[in-house]
């Protein structure tokens, strides 16, 4: 889901080349052409989760679903509709399309979910209020999924995807960004981290130890940086 660019296309054609049966989904889906089985999905729609079963059956059947549908911006004018988009489409777009899968896997004897959050979702950062508070909504509604699968034996797996910041259309706006990824790079370690049944990977090394060192900044410190950095 989001296969249309960026780090959704790159991890698609990696998953084909190793043998998967791939459907794709997007908004755009003239970038899809490549694909045999595609279908034209919003998230925002409420008939979203209906057109992605009717991708599941086309496939016949669902072993993994990668999630990659998202948007961010940094917003420190707290634009209205720029912080609404994005709650709509990283809280409630990906909320209507995991759960779909969530209950198709739990009445087909499970599955893999994978979705691609952010590092972002660390700690609220003040350039980019409602992206990274989506995204950290993203990291926990995963930890609930997986510890209701967990109790409910359902069989189904969870693989929560932290890159840093990737060179993709979405960061496309003439800003600088620090230790910036290259998406195919990141494409080959979601592949991997999904193939050793990951439970959370923060990509790459750099930003473990980034996120790593922001968990441990208190509060009354983290709320005083100024806000050049960590997104200038």
């Amino acid at each position: 889901m989001g296969a249309s660019s960026g780090i959704g296309l790159e991890v698609a054609r990696l998953l084909r080349q190793k043998g998967w049966t791939v459907g794709v989904a997007a908004r755009r889906v003239e970038r899809l052409a490549e694909f045999q089985h595609t279908a034209q999905i919003d998230v925002n729609k409420a008939e979203a989760g209906g057109q992605l079963l009717a991708l599941i059956q086309q496939l016949g059947g669902l072993d993994l679903y990668v999630h990659a549908s998202g948007i961010g911006h940094q917003n420190p004018s707290l634009q209205e509709d720029i912080e609404l988009q994005t709650v709509e489409t990283n809280g409630l777009g990906f909320t209507r399309l995991v759960g779909t899968v969530f209950r198709y896997m739990a009445e087909h004897d499970g599955g893999h979910i994978a979705v691609i959050s952010s590092i972002a979702g660390t700690k609220g950062l003040g350039p980019a209020p409602s992206y990274s508070a989506s995204k950290a909504f993203q990291n926990t509604y995963i930890q609930a999924l997986e510890q209701l699968a967990n109790d409910r034996k359902l069989g189904i797996r969870f693989t929560d995807l932290r890159p840093g910041f990737v060179n993709t259309d979405l960061l496309n706006d003439g800003r600088h960004y620090p230790m910036l990824l290259d998406k195919r790079d990141v494409a080959h370690d979601i592949v991997e981290s999904i193939g050793h049944h990951r439970h959370v990977r923060v990509i790459d090394w750099r930003w473990r130890l980034v996120t790593w060192l922001w968990r441990r900044i208190p509060r009354f410190v983290w709320r005083r940086l100024p806000l050049t950095s960590p997104l200038s």
